[in-house]
Parts: C-alpha cells; structure tokens; sequence
C-alpha cells in the first residue's frame, strides 16, 4: 500500500539463545492487545502469503533498518507459522549490535519482539470491535530493547529460569483469557 507507513506491534512470545541464534515467536495468534483505542488479535494464518511469497523479510532491532540482525533472502533468518504464532529462528551476527543482543538476551534484560507490517485490501474485519489481522504482508520482525506494544512480551535466554519465567508469562496470558 504506497503512501501508507508500515504498522507495527509486539507479541508475547519467548526468545531462547542457542549458541549464536536465537528463536521463538515474533507474534502469537489469538492475543488480544490495545493499540491505542482498539483491541487487536492476529488471526491464525496472518503471515501465510508473506511467507509464500518468498519477500525478504529483514529482522532488525528496534525497527531500525540500520540495525540488521539477520534475513530471509541469504538464509540468517527463517519464519514459519504454526498454530501458535509466527516462529522465527535467526543466526545472530559477530557485530557488535549482535554480541549486545545475546548479552541482553542471555541477561533478560530485553523487552520482548515486535513486527512490520501492512494490510493489503481485505486483511482485516471487525467483530465485536477488535480489530480482526486476517491477511497481512510482513515486512521485517524487530527485537524491542524496551516496551513493546503488547504488554506481556518477554525475550529471554534458553534458561531453567527463563523457561520458569515464560511458564509464568504464557500462565498470566492463559488466566487474563479466562477473564
């Protein structure tokens, strides 16, 4: 969509440092989130034509195109979906932008995963005033060193402790559902 600036939103996901890469889910299908004024959730399948169509689809940090961790066109970053979200797995660079990101990670000191998008015509609906993503183009995945727009996103690295505190996360998240 020219002229429109690309939109952007955080999941609760988990992040787990693997030697120099990193994996988990940039964004969770199902979740409701406030953006804003609107309640929002992605639907199941949100990323499907994005992932055909081969784009290349850069992750970054804090949505910053001069900081690039990895992509899908040389193979650094790969993305999938399933039923529980979009997964990714990246190989993390020696840069020094990559070196803080696993430091920060492994610490837990990092404040969760985010991603670009656009919705082509027909992407989203409306029920019962949440705002429905059911088709949208993916233009970069994005660790967030500080809020993401979701509250509850946790990046953390693979741990004893972090899988305790992830349990937690995906608990609070289960129980806020039931409410």
């Amino acid at each position: 969509m020219a002229g429109l600036a690309p939109e952007r939103r955080s999941a609760p996901v988990e992040v787990r440092a693997r030697g120099r890469r990193l994996e988990g889910y940039a964004a969770l299908f199902g979740v409701r989130a406030r953006i804003g004024t609107t309640d929002e959730e992605i639907r199941q399948g949100a990323f499907a034509g994005s992932l055909t169509a081969r784009q290349d689809i850069l992750a970054l940090v804090d949505h910053d195109p001069s900081r690039l961790l990895a992509r899908t066109r040389s193979g650094t970053l790969r993305l999938s979906q399933d039923s529980t979200g979009l997964a990714f797995d990246l190989d993390v660079p020696d840069t020094t932008e990559g070196r803080d990101i696993l430091a920060l990670a492994e610490r837990g000191d990092l404040g969760g995963m985010s991603f670009g998008f656009d919705v082509p015509p027909g992407g989203e609906s409306r029920a019962n005033g949440v705002r429905q993503l059911e088709r949208v183009n993916l233009h970069e995945i994005s660790i967030v060193k500080a809020w993401p727009a979701y509250e509850g996103t946790v990046v953390t690295a693979r741990s004893k402790q972090a899988e305790r505190l992830m349990r937690i996360a995906h608990a609070r998240l289960y129980l806020e559902a039931l409410a």
